[in-house]
Formats: C-alpha cells, sequence, structure tokens
C-alpha cells in the first residue's frame, strides 16, 4: 500500500508523521515500520516516527518512537509539530489545544503567520527530580551535581525527567566533544535503567548556554525539546543562570523557561514542514 506522510522538523529534531486518523497500521508491524522509514539510506529519515492520532481524554494523541522503533514517552520537538500538523491540516481551529503522550497532557499555544502555525509555546509539566522516578540509580533522593564514571572518565551530572530521562553534564566545550564516542556509553550505563537521554552543556552567560544531546534509541540529535527543558531545571538547581534561559542547539534556538510560582518548565520554538509524500509498504 501506498502510506502518506509528512516530514517535519523543530530546530532540526525531525520526524516523520503519520496521521492515525486515516491510516490504521497494526501495532504488531510499527517498531519495523519505524525503523525503515526512520533509515536516511533507505527510508525517508528521521529521528525517529510520530503517529497523530484521535484521542478521548484530550485533542489529541502523540504516539512517537525512537529510530531503532523503541517505544518513547515524549518530545518537545515533535509536540510542537503535531500542534502545527493539526492546524495547518485543519483538524482542528484552535490555536490552543492539548496533545497527550504515554498518558500526560501538555497544553500548547500556537503561534500563527497567514493561517500557519510556526512556532508553539508548550507546558511541559513539572520536572521529576526523585531519582527512583527518572529513574537513576543513587544513594540519595536526588542526583544533582553528583559524580559518575562512565567509560573510564568521571563526569559529574545532575538528573531530571521531563516525561522521559535525561543526565545533564556541564562541560567547558561542547563543540569539540566526542559525543558519538561518549553518548552510548551514557546511554547504556548500568545506573539508567531505562537508558538515558544526555545533555552536554556549556553555560555562556546567565541567560544563554549551548547544548548537544545523545538521546537513547536515536543517537546525536540537532535539538531535543525536553533536553532543553532538563537543561534549564539543572541550570538552576546548580546555580548557573537564570530561570528563563535560550539554548543553542546545532538545529537553532529554543527558549526553556521554569517558572516558580508553579513549578512548571515552558518550552518555545519554532515548528517547520520540510515536505510530504508517500512510500510503498507491506502492513
Amino acid at each position: 500500500m501506498k502510506l502518506p506522510f509528512t516530514k517535519m522538523h523543530g530546530c532540526g529534531n525531525d520526524y516523520v508523521y503519520i496521521d492515525g486518523s486515516a491510516v490504521d497500521v497494526p501495532a504488531g508491524k510499527k517498531a519495523e515500520l519505524v525503523r525503515r522509514l526512520s533509515d536516511r539510506h533507505f527510508g525517508i529519515g528521521g529521528d525517529g516516527v510520530i503517529f497523530i492520532n484521535p484521542s478521548a481524554e484530550a485533542d489529541f494523541e502523540m504516539e512517537m518512537y525512537n529510530a531503532d522503533g523503541s517505544r518513547a514517552e515524549m518530545c518537545g520537538n515533535g509536540i510542537r509539530c503535531v500542534a502545527k500538523y493539526v492546524y495547518d491540516a485543519r483538524l482542528t481551529e484552535r490555536r490552543e489545544l492539548d496533545i497527550v503522550s504515554a498518558g500526560k497532557n501538555r497544553h500548547i499555544v500556537l503561534q500563527t503567520e497567514d493561517g500557519r502555525a510556526v512556532s508553539a509555546r508548550v507546558d511541559m509539566g513539572r520536572p521529576e527530580l526523585r531519582a527512583e522516578k527518572i529513574p537513576v540509580t543513587a544513594a540519595g533522593e536526588r542526583v544533582i551535581d553528583e559524580e559518575i564514571t562512565v567509560n573510564g572518565t568521571v563526569y559529574r551530572m545532575t538528573c531530571v525527567s521531563m516525561g522521559n530521562p535525561h543526565a545533564v553534564v556541564f562541560t567547558a566545550d561542547v563543540k569539540n566533544l566526542p559525543l558519538a564516542e561518549i553518548g552510548p556509553y551514557f546511554e547504556n550505563h548500568e545506573r539508567f535503567p531505562q537508558r538515558i537521554n544526555t545533555e552536554f552543556v556549556h553555560v555562556v552567560d546567565r541567560r544563554h548556554v549551548e547544548m548537544r544531546v545523545w538521546e537513547r534509541g536515536t543517537g546525536e540529535t540537532l535539538a531535543c525539546g525536553t533536553g532543553c527543558c532538563a537543561v534549564v531545571t539543572a541550570c538552576v538547581l546548580n546555580g548557573l543562570t537564570e530561570r528563563e534561559i535560550t539554548v543553542h542547539v546545532p538545529g537553532g534556538d529554543i527558549v526553556a523557561a521554569w517558572d516558580a510560582a508553579d513549578d512548571t518548565v515552558y518550552m518555545t520554538g519554532p515548528a517547520k514542514t520540510v515536505f510530504t509524500g508517500e512510500i510503498d509498504v507491506n502492513l
């Protein structure tokens, strides 16, 4: 059959989007399909695949998969693109909507130009700092500026969950970091029972940081929305920045703010459509 799709990205964090209300992909075939579509040489190419489904508990559901076919809980860049997709496709006329992913609702406010969504502000919820909930193996209740030995090298990390697990590591230089060598060792470290997304961060000043990220199940990506939210949380916990920062990632800029009044992290960034098409698949 011919499977219609849309390729979208938020700051270069790109996914293949499939309208789950129009196409029924059997659950047992999704992992294999995701791996094929995500392949940058033999498929469409992307950091994963996101199915946009109807929902009884929100306006829409985001069903997200990493490039290796594993299920993921949340993607900040992805959820902005889902909101853009449903608005641009006129599946909704609302500029404020709720999208559920892995059982958690996120409220989104769209910014539009000429009838199209161009960016979005997402209520990403409260950061989870309890080690057992992230999860990360730890002696204490929280992991803040704590040592970890990875492949023989000692790092210091702060761990946060934004619906998915993150370890934030501060460093003086992210541009020359051999991330392809380091990333897999962090991702599969024994202290992370569900693997980990790792952000390496250089603090430029109190309102700006540079970040590169290694995402579990995918590898290095050009941006990570939940990662930016974890970064602002870690920065504040370590006294390094203000509560609102611009995170410079290889694919662009994302604004992340940890509101002290409601203990909620808000993320603002762009969402763009790359192209649409059809691909032959066997379902």
